[in-house]
């Protein structure tokens, strides 16, 4: 390392007024002080000699500073010891070198002056302004006059910051992403996991549920089933107790299970616009959870989150699918196009002409992303005719596409007494309360049939069976009862919620009639339910109960079909009049064609179905 210029003048910290003052010359080495005689002739003597010492101004050099000529040796004052400052100033210097080094010259004279050279290392060494002196004191400097140009510099480098760290968080999150996935690749058991955040839903998607697991472990006993819950009191003792209380399906042994805390990110209430699409972006956000969390050889989804097929063929897993409706259809742009308001399309939108045009072309683009992750399952499976017929449409698998009818428990509902108490006659709904299950226009309709009713025949009542998901549910069921209140029906009708299945087959087997009113049911296993328990369905005109369910069996009539409300209530007074002998007819051809949906039948064809991806698999 270089050496520092800065002479080295020993290792005196500091220097005060008494050094400087009253440090004495070899003359005075007791440092004694000197008394008012001694100042006086100290200050004649520098009266005296400060004629001829040269003036040293502020703008003068170093050098003109020191140039004196130094006096003999012999002409010290004759009063007596004198100050160091006053000896300094006794002596002339004669110094002719402009190149001259202070600080070197200083460190030289330390000697003979302790103190000053102790003053001059601490001040010359002291950095100083780069300004100009005759600068100092300007209001304002150019320096910080305002330079359009140091903005731009300025703006740009912060936007430079900002893009760097925008690219340094993306890319941490997408190694973090790889990272997962290679780590879940590898750490893939062998089990199949099913997809269902909502376990207590109690619909017909929830029966589909058990159903297949029971089938998977009655096809391969040795593979693990892991069900993926948002539910966070499920345990795997409780789900398999509620498969059986509520569905009647008897697992061999419990599933295991994964709870998921990320689920409100696929509830409707989360998203009030566009609806759809949050749903499905939110599914991709929920399944990485599950998949993180465990990562099986098969991924089942059993809710119709089709966004999440893309991911799990990430990591590794096959991708299995029970689908029970499209998420978009060419149905729902139809009506749309038409202007036509429903639960899917605000009143306020299909009021507008301008806001119908841009859902068109937001579920057109839906309808391409939807088909494009939906072809990403190695199996599809549907629940009916009109399902598999818009499946196709929008994914375009259809060799990968397998229509498979729901299990409907019908074995144990035809054991049910066809013949029944027709005072009062009832009339039973069974449905979770969504939105689409229009229990408002079952209502109307029943209020529409007792005002046209004959006042010789008994008054019927209605019962709503149903299940709520949650806090909209809850808030749906309320609404239904206020309105049966304005219909003056509320004491003709009841509401039970979350029964269990030995209540529901209880109430079922004391209908003479069972009413749905859903606008294109991918499926119907409630109206398969009301045939197989002997009462006679009334369904809405689309779908899958017009495709598949309500039809001829054997040339007589099965049921009745309606759309609107006053098609309802006529059907509703239809059924109350029918002579006791026709009814049991029509409940008697209805339970024969719903045998053609019996649970049985499903595990047939769901295994069937099936096991050519776990052959391939074991392969």
């Amino acid at each position: 390392m270089a050496e520092s210029n800065i002479p080295d003048f020993g290792d005196q910290p500091f220097y005060d007024d008494e050094i400087l003052m009253h440090n004495s010359n070899p003359t005075n080495e007791g440092n004694v002080p000197l008394d008012d005689q001694s100042v006086h002739n100290e200050g004649q003597q520098q009266q005296s000699t400060s004629t001829s010492k040269s003036s040293v101004g502020p703008q003068g050099s170093s050098c003109s500073f020191l140039k004196r000529k130094e006096k003999a040796s012999g002409s010290s004052s004759t009063h007596g010891p004198s100050s160091e400052l006053v000896k300094y100033f006794e002596s002339n210097f004669i110094i002719d070198d402009d190149k001259l080094d202070i600080l070197q010259w200083c460190k030289s004279k330390q000697d003979c002056f302790p103190t000053l050279s102790i003053i001059a290392r601490d001040i010359l060494t002291t950095p100083v302004s780069t300004v100009a002196s005759e600068r100092a004191f300007c209001a304002i400097d150019d320096r910080f006059r305002f330079d359009p140009k140091s903005l731009i510099y300025y703006t740009s480098m912060a936007n430079g910051i900002a893009l760097w760290a925008w690219i340094s968080a993306t890319v941490a999150l997408l190694l973090r992403f790889v990272w997962h996935v290679i780590n879940g690749r590898r750490s893939r058991k062998r089990a199949v996991g099913f997809f269902h955040p909502y376990t207590n839903d109690g619909g017909g998607g929830e029966r589909v549920l058990w159903c297949a697991v029971k089938a998977f472990q009655e096809e391969l006993p040795d593979l693990d089933c892991v069900v993926y819950t948002g539910d966070h009191d499920a345990s795997p003792q409780t789900l398999m107790a509620r498969a059986l209380d509520r569905f009647g399906v008897k697992l061999i042994h419990p599933p295991k299970v994964v709870h998921l805390y990320k689920r409100k990110w696929v509830e409707e209430t989360t998203y009030p616009r566009f609806t759809m699409i949050g749903q499905s972006l939110g599914s991709v956000y929920l399944s990485w959870e599950a998949l993180c969390s465990f990562t099986p050889l098969y991924y089942f989804d059993t809710s119709g989150y089709a966004f999440t097929y893309p991911l799990a063929r990430m990591f590794g897993c096959k991708v299995i699918c029970y689908t029970h409706y499209p998420t978009i259809s060419v149905d729902m742009l139809s009506r749309v196009r038409d202007q036509n308001s429903m639960y899917n399309n605000d009143a306020l939108i299909a009021r507008s002409v301008w806001l119908s045009r841009i859902k068109i072309i937001y579920y057109t683009l839906f309808s391409w992303m939807y088909g494009f992750v939906g072809s990403c399952a190695h199996l599809a499976m549907v629940n009916s005719s009109w399902t598999r017929s818009h499946i196709e449409k929008l994914w375009k698998i259809p060799d990968r596409t397998k229509r498979v009818y729901p299990p409907c428990d019908t074995s144990g509902l035809q054991v049910l007494p066809l013949e029944r108490s027709a005072k009062p006659p009832k009339i039973i709904s069974v449905a979770q309360f969504r939105p689409e299950k229009a229990h408002t226009l079952q209502l109307e309709a029943f209020s529409v049939a007792l005002g046209s009713l004959d006042a010789n025949l008994p008054r019927p009542k209605l019962q709503f069976v149903g299940s709520c998901r949650n806090k909209s549910d809850e808030e749906r069921l309320q609404n239904l009862k206020n309105r049966a209140v304005e219909l003056k029906v509320d004491s003709d009708v009841e509401f039970h919620k979350n029964l269990t299945y030995r209540d529901l087959v209880k109430l079922l087997g004391g209908a003479i009639a069972g009413i749905h009113s859903m606008t294109d049911e991918h499926f119907g296993i409630s109206v398969v339910e009301y045939m197989a328990a002997g009462a006679i369905p009334i369904a809405h005109n689309s779908a899958g109960p017009k495709m598949d369910i309500v039809l001829e069996e054997g040339g007589l009539q099965t049921g009745f079909l309606a759309c609107t409300v006053d098609e309802y209530a006529d059907a509703i007074l239809s059924i109350i009049e029918m002579p006791e002998t026709e009814r049991l007819k029509m409940a008697s051809a209805a339970r024969r064609r719903a045998s053609r949906f019996s649970e049985q039948r499903f595990f047939e064809d769901f295994k069937a179905a099936i096991r050519p991806i776990l052959n391939h698999v074991s392969k």
